[in-house]
């Protein structure tokens, strides 16, 4: 599966600007071409006793929030556990540490019993791993695709991407998507990669992150899209890509996987209902609009298949707040679309309160860098602008203890318009997300989940848990805690200060 490298979100940053002064100088075409394949759809939904007995509690579109790890995993192995006969899975990046590994044994006994499982996985950070994904697709009920592949494989990042860097406009469009559809009957959609830190079990560094399980008539829509992507030219087979020897044969890889990792959750069917039925009782109901970009058809950099149809939503309905907006992002470029939109809604008298990872808790010091052109402009022109605390008081919401000297940054995606109107998903607010990655969500139109997420963001926006940016009558800006004020950006070291400068200057911001 994916690497577990903690030095690998650092080398993409850097190889993207690499690569991206490379092409300025270098020209080329891509000599891979979309596959054709027989188009596969999901089946109906199962009518299986569990399926069933829900739809004898409520039948209405169901949403749950998911705002901590713990109960993130918990609910991520549980669907895998309650699939009868489909299991539909979409991310950007599975690692092979204990996390990735839990979920990879469910998904193998779900196979196991007979559930068909399609995983779709974008390339990014798959250069070590070949082997094991054909170990894992060699499953008889396992199918796996990969997502606009490298077309030069190697064991290393860095020589990969040399390798395709004639191909570097078509390789630039990464697949940002996350989703698990179960059934055909419950899903999870939302911003967790899948890898310890985005579940509260590393050892060092982990994320405040946000999803939604939801179950009910739209979740029809995320197969849908699902099927899209999976039947793009696109999504290629592995073995139409990967040209190595798996390393295990498929009773080897079996035995690996059931005595890797602990079962997950053990729950008996019984119980398994029982938790399910009071969820669904206790979960708040709302009006859903599945959120996605259209995947690429003949070429991912050509410009009518840019991947702007979330954002353009997104940005559609921001022009719709009246009272107040709040958006939670990880990293946070505007572009000149949204800076214009977000200053519209202030001259109307609209609140605009925003969170952002600080230089220190930004795990991609070059989209801290990108924002620093744009936080004056928002500060000044009346926006509340807050930056997560690397060591937030509150952090032990978001990792397993003891917290010590862990770091927390921020992963989460998310936009609330008036009391109304909540989007969670993939997409962050930078040119990354609204422009060249793909992405999805989900558009809750509800009053009552509306409030419940602005509840518990409410602690992430708090001085014991985040910087906030109060302008000064010097032209500065000052960081404001709880406990501290500071006057210049809380950072590592004054290193990491001078490469968040060095990383300004560059003309960069459109790949961040």
């Amino acid at each position: 599966m994916l690497s577990n490298d903690s030095t690998l979100t650092r080398f993409c940053t850097v190889g993207r600007l690499v690569l991206s002064a490379a092409f300025l100088l270098v020209t080329g075409c891509s000599s891979l071409k979309p596959v054709d394949l027989p188009e596969q759809y999901s089946a109906a939904p199962a009518q299986t006793t569990l399926w069933s007995h829900l739809d004898t509690v409520r039948s209405d579109d169901w949403l749950h929030l998911l705002n901590t790890g713990d109960e993130a995993i918990d609910w991520r192995l549980r669907l895998i556990d309650s699939a009868s006969q489909s299991l539909d899975l979409q991310t950007f990046l599975w690692k092979d540490d204990e996390t990735g590994l839990k979920i990879l044994r469910n998904i193998y006994e779900a196979a196991e019993r007979g559930v068909h499982v399609r995983i779709l996985l974008d390339d990014t950070f798959t250069a070590t791993h070949d082997e094991a994904i054909l170990d894992i697709d060699h499953h008889p009920n396992i199918e796996f695709r990969i997502y606009n592949p490298f077309e030069h494989r190697t064991s290393s990042m860095l020589v990969r991407q040399l390798l395709n860097l004639g191909d570097f406009s078509r390789v630039d469009h990464r697949m940002h998507n996350k989703v698990m559809v179960v059934d055909n009957r419950a899903a999870i959609v939302g911003g967790r990669n899948l890898a310890d830190e985005y579940f509260g079990n590393h050892d060092a560094a982990n994320f405040r992150d946000m999803e939604v399980l939801t179950a009910g008539p739209a979740v029809q829509s995320l197969s849908n899209q699902f099927d899209d992507y999976w039947n793009s030219g696109w999504s290629f087979p592995v073995e139409r890509v990967i040209n190595v020897e798996p390393t295990k044969s498929p009773e080897e890889f079996e035995a690996w996987v059931l005595t890797t990792v602990e079962p997950g959750l053990n729950e008996d069917p019984t119980a398994r209902a029982q938790v399910w039925k009071q969820t669904a009782q206790n979960a708040v109901a709302g009006e859903v609009l599945v959120l996605g970009d259209a995947p690429a058809t003949e070429d991912p950099a050509a410009p009518d298949e840019l991947p702007t149809q979330l954002s353009q939503v997104l940005i559609d309905r921001m022009e719709s707040a009246n009272e107040e907006l709040i958006l939670v992002s990880a990293y946070l470029i505007p572009t000149p679309e949204l800076e214009q939109t977000i200053e519209r809604a202030e001259n109307r008298g609209v609140r605009v309160r925003i969170l952002t990872n600080s230089l220190r808790s930004n795990n991609h010091v070059a989209a801290h860098s990108a924002y620093r052109h744009h936080v004056r402009r928002l500060v000044d022109h009346g926006a509340e602008v807050h930056e997560v605390r690397v060591f937030a008081k509150d952090r032990s919401l978001y990792m397993e203890e003891p917290v010590g000297d862990k770091h927390l940054g921020l992963h989460s995606k998310l936009l609330l318009i008036d009391d109304q109107l909540s989007y969670i998903g993939s997409a962050n607010m930078d040119p990354r997300s609204l422009r060249l990655n793909t992405e999805m969500g989900l558009l809750i139109n509800s009053s009552e989940f509306n409030k419940l997420v602005r509840e518990v963001v409410a602690l992430d926006f708090h001085q014991r848990n985040a910087w906030y940016l109060q302008p000064q009558t010097d032209g500065s800006l000052s960081w404001v805690a709880e406990d501290i004020v500071l006057h210049e950006q809380p950072a590592e070291s004054t290193l990491q200060r001078l490469e968040d400068w060095f990383l300004s200057v560059l003309p960069i911001e459109d790949e961040m």
